[in-house]
This record gives structure tokens, sequence and C-alpha cells, in this order.
């Protein structure tokens, strides 16, 4: 029987990337002979600014629901009317159906962040591409509380006369969504078995804000119980304003790192700068029933049709998403598929080239079409090898 996957291309270069995805995506499928039932929902800002009445289509919701894989490209359009995203009548950004009603509507409780610098990857410095972090020595997940905090769109704006005078936004911590995602966070540690590339320990880290929110402390108790749980995994605590300097001059001290909603937002695309860029970060929405699979850039509108931006952290969201389904469905081709596109991608990474601009600069840079068919390929290499 076929997969049911459901793909959100979105705004801007989010179709373009999603494209290079699919295209690895088909290429091991057709050799694995696994089979998808493939349904495109159209969503974003230009969706909304074309029908005007919604940010994706009616159904959009349960065939969400019914997908065993759901790809997200990326939503986000400037408003035509002045600055900032197209906005819908209810206040919310075109494009929040599929991503946060997403999140929410399935409880996919957990956004899974793998922060990992490969061999060959250089950082944009100073305007130059060059090695700051080394290989080995960046290699952590982080895991952000996915449906509550901030974005539990409790608050609202008092407009008297038409002009926005108050807006108030009321940050919402549950035990509930508290346990989730930190049992997921020292349940991982586990699976890895990894630890810190600093000293090998098993490691939990809680990112708070305990010496002053409320919500924190909750979130900070919930960690403590839950880690007695868990007498293997070293647990440990960090202010948030004091985790951001050490997550950048000591990245190799982290293991697993869990926090809320917001904070989570803000440090993981920090994170990014470690492993190369937005164009190398992938976001892994998962719950108990549902996955769905994103890079975690934006839409780019910029670059929308130029074939520039980088595609490496789509087809490593779908990496991560077979991964997921494999060890759901018990699938070893999914497994074996995922195993093959993240050799694919050490290889391109490593020897430098077809790469996309971000990574190497205007002057040597590749087409984001030339960097997908270049890691299909290989990828089908890596297969063929691991079945020799």
């Amino acid at each position: 029987m076929a997969y049911k996957l459901v793909t959100l291309g979105g705004d801007g270069t989010g179709p373009e990337v999603m494209r290079e995805g699919l295209r690895v995506l088909s290429a091991l499928s057709k050799v694995l002979d696994v089979a998808w039932e493939v349904e495109d929902i159209p969503c974003g800002g230009q969706f909304y600014l074309e029908h005007g009445s919604r940010d994706w289509p009616e159904g959009a919701e349960e065939r969400c629901d019914a997908a065993d894989l759901i790809l997200l490209g990326a939503v986000g359009w400037p408003s035509p009317t002045g600055p900032g995203p197209v906005l819908m009548k209810d206040g919310k950004m075109a494009g929040y159906s599929p991503v946060i009603g997403n999140r929410i509507r399935l409880n996919l409780f957990a956004n899974v962040r793998p922060v990992k610098l490969y061999e060959g990857v250089q950082h944009r410095i100073h305007g130059a591409n060059k090695l700051v972090w080394q290989p080995g020595q960046v290699d952590m997940v982080i895991i952000r509380e996915n449906t509550e905090g901030l974005y539990s769109q409790v608050g609202g704006k008092l407009a008297p006369g038409g002009k926005t005078e108050l807006a108030i936004d009321t940050r919402v911590i549950t035990r509930r969504a508290s346990e989730q995602v930190i049992r997921k966070a020292f349940e991982l540690c586990k699976k890895r078995n990894k630890g810190a590339p600093k000293d090998g320990k098993l490691r939990v880290t809680a990112v708070v804000k305990d010496n002053v929110l409320h919500g924190c402390r909750l979130f900070q108790e919930v960690f403590t119980e839950i880690g007695e749980e868990y007498p293997q995994i070293e647990k440990d605590s960090a202010i948030v304003d004091a985790f951001t300097q050490w997550l950048i001059g000591q990245p190799e001290y982290y293991d697993v790192v869990v926090t809320t909603n917001m904070f989570g937002d803000i440090v993981t695309d920090l994170a990014s700068v470690l492993q190369g860029g937005m164009g190398m970060a992938v976001g892994a929405n998962v719950g108990k029933d549902h996955g769905m699979f994103e890079p975690i850039h934006g839409s780019a509108p910029k670059h929308a049709g130029k074939d520039k931006v980088n595609p490496i952290a789509m087809i490593l969201a779908v990496k991560e998403g077979l991964d997921w389904l494999g060890e759901r469905k018990n699938d070893d081709r999914l497994v074996r598929a995922a195993a093959a596109i993240e050799a694919a991608v050490v290889d391109v990474l490593r020897d430098g080239h077809p790469l996309t601009y971000d990574l190497v600069g205007e002057a040597k840079a590749a087409r984001c079409s030339e960097v997908g068919q270049a890691i299909a390929d290989l990828a089908l290499q890596k297969l063929a090898q691991s079945a020799s």
C-alpha cells in the first residue's frame, strides 16, 4: 500500500526547495519500491491573496489528519498594502493554519531540531565563508515545546478609533505540555546514546528564565521531577540569556536541550549559525500520532523563482521524516533511504560542490536544482553500496 504524503510548499522559495526534496525522495523510492500517494496543498500568503478567505483550501485540515507524513516548505509573503507579511482578517499571518495550526491541532508537541556541523561546511562571518567551529564539536538536539507559550493566542489588541493602543500576548505554560516535551527530551537523549562532544556524558539541559518567570519555574519543576526517572542522564539547567553565549562559545558541552516555545524559537535560529546557517537547519514537528517536517528558514521572497536558495535543509527534512515514519511503520526501506540521503549530503559538503551561495559565496555558487540533483544521484549510489 502507498504511504499518504501531504506536501505544503507554501510561499516564495518554499515550493522550490520542496521540489528538490521530492526529487531525492522519488529517486530513492523507485529503487526501494516504496509507493507514495502525494497530495500537494497550496497554502500561505500568496494563496490567501488569491482566494481572500482562508490561507489554505477547505478540507486541508482533514487531509493533513489522514497523512502518514507531512512535508512543509515555508510560508510568509510580503503584504501589498504595507510593511510586514500578509495578515488574515483575524490578524494572524497568512500561513498560520498549515504551520502553527497543524502543530496545535495535531498535538505536534515537540519541535525537534538537530544541530550538527558536517565536515566541509563553512560559516559566513563578516561577509566571508570560513571555518569557525569544528565538525564533531557541534552535535546536539534542541527540543522546543511546540503548542503553547507565547503562541497560545491568548491575548489581543485594543484599538479605539482604529489605532492600536494596547497589545497583550499572554504566555501559557501547562504541566501537561511541559511533561510531554521534557519526557521526549530524556527519551531522545537515551536513544541517541552519544553524549556531549566535550565529555561524552549523556546530558539534558533545560533552558529557562526561572529566576523571574512563573511559567519557567513550573517548567523547571517538571524537569526536575521527570529527571529523577533517568538517573543515568545528567541534568543541567541554564538561564536563557546566559545560554545564548554558551551555545556559541562552547557548543561542545550540549547533548540534548529542552525549552519553552518562544525561547526555543529564538535559540534554535541562533544555533543554526553553528551548522552553517538556516539553509542547513531542519525542524521536525512530532507528536504521538503525526509528524510534519520542514526546513526552518523562511520563504525568502526576494529569491523566489531564481533557483538560488539552499535545498539541503529541505532534503534533510525529508531524511528526518523518513527516519520517523520508518520507525513508526517498522519499514527498513525508509530507514535505509534516510541513511543514504544523509550520506549523500555529507559527501557533497565534504567535496565542496555543488553548493549554493550561502555556503560558498556568489562566485562559486551552484543552482538549487543542481544541488538537489547531485544529492539525489549520490544517494542512489550510497543506497547501492549499502546493499552490496
